[in-house]
């Protein structure tokens, strides 16, 4: 069960780049959609948040490693 919990876990900043790397890459896709789906000003408003989103989601991920980092995990 550990193995499998392992699995899910990130623990260095390092997995944590290739996770936002993944995310912006599909906010990015979704992003394309709302400028098909929402011509205009709107369509554009929607890309920046998709993308925004992911920016704020990896902060915090990094935030979370260096607090993991210097405070140690839990067992």
């Amino acid at each position: 069960m550990r193995k499998l919990t392992r699995l899910f876990t990130i623990k260095t900043k390092a997995e944590v780049f290739l996770v936002t790397y993944a995310l912006g890459l599909g906010a990015v896709k979704r992003g394309e959609e709302y400028l098909f789906q929402y011509p205009g000003n709107i369509g554009k408003v929607f890309f920046v948040l998709c993308t925004f989103a992911v920016f704020l989601a990896g902060s915090k991920m990094l935030q979370a490693v260096e607090f993991q980092n210097m405070f140690g995990s839990e067992k």
